[in-house]
């Protein structure tokens, strides 16, 4: 072998020793990056635990499952932008894994294609921002913390200095703390992509939050921005002692019975990612809609205050009232990290990307879980390239066939 082939094997063996030694990190870069390409991810969302660090979560000791209802056989069509629609075939375009449908908290349809299954893990990316609302009030009705009015910074001291020093804990879980931040998915140099590298590379989730700078009033503007979940998990972290992963599967998850085990995806110091990094199975993404249908109360239990509930759903100032809103830079309106139907239904539902929805619509009692990965998501700034609109016409014309 020439001296030249000689370096060449060698130059080979390092770089197969480098890719072995770190491929979990290389395993997470390649699916973080793919995301909002266009790219296949059913078969990632199911698998975070194999890329990511992870906190886990046990399940019930006693799983709850839902009583089978009379069947529902799905809408063939359903109306939207003038147009009758397929169901059949928005379900498949979307990439959908799961979809559940409860009434009056029965089980009337459960289904699964593509790498789902009742017992499978998804991810659910912002969905679960809702759930971390819901530990808040927890928190607050257990004493760890006072009121909704307290500045974060009397809770979480590596914040005081950022932007976040001074701000209500109420703007943050209005998505109106006023920081600066772009979450533009399609823009590389965005915040959430900067996160999003982090994330991948390996880094801090908390001193990230520390860069954050304020540049609007808080409480003047309903500014999507996936950091202030975050730092409402580094509020419940902190205040009660415990991580996110344990307080939720203590205090929420598995007082509903939580069937399946499940995970948090978390960064190298094992801090949650509570922003998006949730994983359980559909089933139980179900059980928290039907939750909040019920008022917070669950099997005769009180898991989270009624009071807490109602304010979650209650658009209490103009930024946060649905439709043409210029102090606002969505037309759904927002409460505690849960989004509020407009069209004056009472609809509202926790929304992740790439189609993942808690949906619950009071009026009609039913509850619709969808998990999906849908492969065009974020691909262009157009309505067929989010379909969350079009996915809340779905569920709608879902929920009226039920009656």
């Amino acid at each position: 072998m020439t001296r030249f082939f000689k370096i060449l094997a060698i130059i080979a063996l390092f770089l197969l020793g480098v890719v072995v030694l770190f491929q979990t990190r290389v395993e997470r870069t390649l699916a973080v990056t793919s995301w909002f390409t266009g790219a296949e991810q059913y078969d990632n969302f199911h698998r975070f635990d194999e890329f990511f660090p992870t906190v886990p979560m046990a399940s019930s000791a006693s799983p709850y499952r839902f009583p089978q209802g009379p069947a529902l056989a799905l809408p063939e069509a359903y109306s939207y932008a003038g147009e009758s629609r397929s169901t059949e075939v928005f379900l498949e375009l979307t990439d959908t894994v799961a979809l559940i449908v409860l009434k009056d908290g029965a089980k009337i349809y459960e289904n699964y294609w593509l790498t789902g299954g009742s017992d499978v893990t998804w991810n659910s990316f912002s969905s679960g921002k809702s759930f971390i609302s819901a530990l808040v009030g927890i928190a607050i009705a257990e004493g760890h913390i006072d009121s909704v009015e307290d500045p974060v910074t009397a809770y979480v001291e590596i914040l005081k200095g950022s932007g976040y020093e001074g701000v209500r804990i109420k703007d943050i879980l209005q998505m109106s703390s006023g920081m600066a931040w772009n979450e533009d998915y399609t823009d590389f140099n965005s915040d959430l992509n900067r996160f999003a590298r982090l994330q991948a590379l390996g880094g801090s989730f908390d001193e990230f939050a520390t860069t954050m700078r304020l540049e609007l009033e808080p409480g003047s503007y309903n500014r999507y921005n996936s950091m202030d979940t975050q730092v409402l998990g580094m509020l419940v972290a902190e205040a009660t002692g415990q991580s996110v992963p344990e307080y939720m599967a203590q205090k929420l998850l598995r007082p509903l019975g939580m069937e399946f085990n499940g995970y948090f995806v978390a960064d190298e110091d094992g801090r949650a990612l509570a922003m998006g990094g949730m994983n359980i199975a559909a089933r139980d993404y179900a059980k928290f809609g039907e939750l909040y249908r019920l008022g917070g109360l669950w099997q005769g239990r009180q898991i989270v205050p009624t009071a807490w509930v109602l304010e979650s759903l209650t658009p209490d100032a103009p930024h946060l009232m649905p439709g043409d809103n210029p102090q606002s830079d969505e037309d759904w309106g927002y409460g505690y990290q849960w989004w509020l139907m407009d069209g004056g239904r009472g609809d509202f539902a926790a929304v992740g990307i790439y189609n993942q929805f808690v949906y619950v619509d009071p009026d009609t009692e039913t509850v619709i879980v969808k998990l999906s990965a849908f492969n065009d998501y974020g691909t262009s700034d157009t309505p067929e390239g989010w379909r969350e609109e079009e996915s809340i016409a779905l569920f709608r014309a879902i929920a009226d066939s039920t009656q």
